[in-house]
């Protein structure tokens, strides 16, 4: 499978985070995608770098003031004091209910908090090269298969589908499914059927295609009342106005094993199957697997095979974009079975 990988990502590397209070190493780190890279290669994937600039479409899925504050972040925290070159700035205050977010602060830390969900996604000198070229890289496989290539996959990182309209989270930064998505959409595609499989719902592509009828949002996930975003993705959440009835959350509980998973899978292939996708794009979290330190699934490596498998079986044109997945030794294996199974069939 034609894969277009991330040349920057590397310059994406925090050194720490918080996770349950604790200052910890970085669970998103560069090693991820260098598993997986490692495995495309062995397997005979071939890599080729972004040939799309993802910056037109990123302006249909983001708005103006947060992309412009990702892209000046960095310069801005080194101006309040060079020092910063060797501090991770993280958000300290947040504006919620009841506060205003319609006027952007001119303190730095206070802007921090405006466009983040979260203390726990980190920023560095090579975020916003890592971010963009990875929006690249998902333009870049979407305008691929728009122009009739079978299915494309884009290797990168950081993550983007806990990044919603104005907001990072998660790790993520930039939307790189909502990027393909949108690419197909502009391309010809009457509708788009975006799965995200990822053990975390993916509350940022949610929130961005909400009110929107051409592209249908499906996620299966862990249940939002004890896992992470925790804020959103409910089984009540259906859309809304135009896009009433087009977003599907299919949340499950901690434990869940492979075959109950697989049914859910059932249920979200026939709700694509049935509102006529032209095309799809999968953001291929791996944290499902039973060996992840963060998430609680208890899918095998060998389950990975079974779920490009039934993708293949929808009969579309598929992007998949790497999402999570934090057992980096494992991610490789994990990544390929789902593309291989995908062209086994």
């Amino acid at each position: 499978m034609i894969t277009f990988h991330n040349p920057f990502h590397q310059g994406h590397a925090p050194v720490h985070e918080f996770f349950r209070g604790e200052r910890v190493p970085c669970f998103e780190k560069p090693a991820r995608v260098d598993y997986v890279e490692g495995a495309l290669r062995a397997r005979g994937h071939g890599l080729m770098a972004p040939d799309v600039d993802s910056a037109p479409v990123l302006s249909q899925v983001h708005a103006p003031r947060y992309l412009a504050f990702l892209q000046t972040a960095w310069q801005h925290w080194l101006a309040l004091d060079p020092a910063n070159a060797g501090v991770q700035p993280f958000p300290s205050v947040w504006p919620v209910r009841t506060l205003r977010s319609d006027l952007e602060p001119e303190n730095f830390v206070a802007r921090l908090g405006l466009y983040s969900m979260d203390n726990g996604t980190p920023m560095a000198s090579g975020t916003w090269a890592a971010a963009k070229a990875g929006a690249d890289a998902a333009a870049s496989a979407a305008t691929l298969v728009a122009r009739g290539a079978r299915a494309a996959f884009c290797c990168t990182r950081p993550p983007g589908h806990h990044a919603g309209p104005d907001f990072m989270g998660g790790y993520c930064f930039l939307n790189n499914a909502a990027v393909a998505a949108q690419v197909l959409r502009n391309q010809g595609a009457q509708r788009v059927a975006l799965l995200d499989v990822d053990y975390h719902h993916g509350n940022g592509t949610q929130s961005i295609f909400y009110d929107r009828a051409d592209v249908l949002f499906i996620s299966i996930h862990g249940d939002p009342r004890t896992e992470y975003p925790f804020y959103l993705g409910h089984a009540d959440e259906t859309g809304v106005g135009e896009g009433a009835g087009f977003n599907l959350n299919l949340p499950l509980p901690a434990g869940t094993s492979a075959t109950t998973w697989f049914d859910a899978l059932e249920s979200a292939c026939a709700r694509i199957a049935s509102q006529g996708a032209d095309a799809l794009v999968v953001s291929l979290g791996l944290d499902t697997f039973e060996g992840d330190p963060i998430s609680k699934f208890a899918l095998a490596s060998a389950d990975f095979t079974r779920v490009g498998e039934r993708l293949a079986r929808a009969g579309l044109p598929t992007v998949f974009v790497l999402e999570g997945g934090y057992a980096a030794a494992e991610l490789g294996t994990n990544a390929v079975n789902v593309l291989d199974g995908f062209e086994q069939v």
